[in-house]
């Protein structure tokens, strides 16, 4: 389903009238072209390629060695006109509906022809968002994600080359989501479901909300069930996520727990709000494990002063017998939340990084702290330096004069001497 250059899908030979006479007489229709093809005008042509796809349908009976051939050439033939969007919407209607002469096969050879029709529309052509929309819905249906996978990286570049307005656009990530559902990928579909949520206005239009709201339950409730999803930031940053706090309250209170508090705030929760998380089919082993995981980021955070968080407290604020507090420190690390050393001996967990969950006025001042101590250590550290290099250059300085005055007096001892080395001896004689 990658870009193809326009035409370079089906080659077949002949002329439009020859191969529009070849498919009528496939599906007993000749009676009815033949007038239309003996006009030879530019209008007729279209007029036969309305009653071609009108009785294309029957296609979709035909033995299954003819059928991809057949509609080869319904799509080449349709190609040739300069209004082809005029006749896709009816083919991928055909295509939608099971291939009764082949139950096992019909779907594949369904998403080759839908495939072949994609293909052969210009990149920017925006019916091919309604093609590549009837592929979603087959896959879909026929559990073919695992063809689709690879495809889905260029479906952003698409909608722009489409230029999809925001509707169609949801549109799409949302089928790409409820594809990705269907096939267990529960991550690949709450991406896409993002996708679609970041489509709507920061302001959301009444026709829209409805939807909008079902879009950010769908999404919260992954993030919340998810055994690897613990940032809920990219789901609070949302304005459709945003505005739960006037249309469903108690699921803002939820994600608002999960963002930022802590194992006691979702205790609370629930008995507050008894019988909601059943309700909502939400696993409540599942949230109350994933709590006690971020309790203890939240810990690590609120203890940055002296690094070590003892485990009574750890075992108090997570809620477990003490024999447990290492079990559970061990899980909070491989979840990637903390890094830290666990002390038996001293019965503390040495905090070497955390995640905040939640970075606002105090952790601002924490960076400001951090920031001017690292400064005051890098002007300690340039002092240092500035000195250690102010000494290598004076004891250079001296080492150079010490070499000058040495040789100066050599050169003052042997402005004296006699050739041949004489020079301890007195010469002495009379004439």
């Amino acid at each position: 389903m990658a870009p193809i250059p326009k035409q370079q899908l089906c080659f077949i030979d002949g002329s439009f009238e020859e191969l529009a006479t070849e498919l009528a007489t496939y599906l007993n229709i000749s009676n009815d072209i033949t007038p239309l093809l003996e006009a030879q005008t530019g209008e007729n042509k279209d007029k036969v390629l309305q009653k071609l796809v009108a009785a294309s349908i029957a296609l979709n009976s035909i033995p299954e060695r003819d059928f991809t051939a057949a509609y080869n050439l319904l799509i080449y033939l349709v190609n040739q006109s300069p209004n082809i969007n005029n006749f896709l919407q009816q083919i991928c209607a055909n295509l939608s509906k099971p291939i009764t002469s082949s139950p096992i096969h019909g779907p594949g050879l369904a998403l080759n022809a839908l495939t072949a029709i994609f293909n052969l529309l210009s990149p920017d052509n925006s019916v091919r968002s309604k093609v590549f929309l009837t592929i979603l819905r087959l896959v879909k249906s026929n559990g073919f994600y695992d063809t689709l996978r690879s495809q889905l990286k260029h479906l952003d570049s698409w909608i722009k080359e489409w230029d999809l307005d925001d509707e169609d656009a949801r549109q799409l990530y949302g089928t790409v989501a409820d594809v990705a559902a269907d096939a267990g990928e529960e991550e690949y579909s709450y991406q896409y479901l993002l996708k679609a949520l970041r489509t709507f206005d920061k302001e959301i239009d009444e026709d829209d909300a409805e939807e909008a709201q079902k879009l950010a339950i769908r999404a919260l409730k992954i993030a919340l069930l998810s055994n690897t999803h613990f940032d809920f930031h990219d789901l609070t940053s949302l304005s459709a996520v945003q505005a739960l706090s006037e249309s469903h309250p108690i699921y803002s209170e939820l994600l608002e727990i999960f963002s930022e508090k802590e194992l006691e705030d979702y205790n609370d929760f629930r008995d507050e709000h008894e019988g909601f998380i059943e309700k909502e089919e939400l696993d409540n082993s599942i949230l109350h494990r994933k709590m006690r995981l971020l309790t203890l980021p939240s810990l690590a955070a609120a203890s940055t002063s002296t690094k070590e968080i003892e485990y009574k407290r750890i075992a108090k604020a997570l809620q477990i017998p003490a024999e447990d507090v290492e079990m559970w420190v061990i899980d909070v690390i491989r979840a990637g939340l903390v890094e830290g050393k666990l002390s038996q001996k001293k019965q503390m967990f040495l905090v070497h990084r955390t995640t905040y969950r939640v970075f606002g006025e105090k952790q601002w001042r924490e960076v400001a702290t951090r920031l001017d101590t690292w400064k005051e250590s890098l002007k300690s550290v340039k002092e240092i330096i500035s000195h250690e290099r102010q000494q290598a250059e004076a004891q250079k300085e001296r080492e150079m004069h010490e070499v000058e005055r040495k040789a100066a007096g050599a050169s003052g001892m042997g402005a004296g001497r006699r050739p041949n080395g004489r020079d301890n001896m007195i010469e002495m004689g009379t004439d």
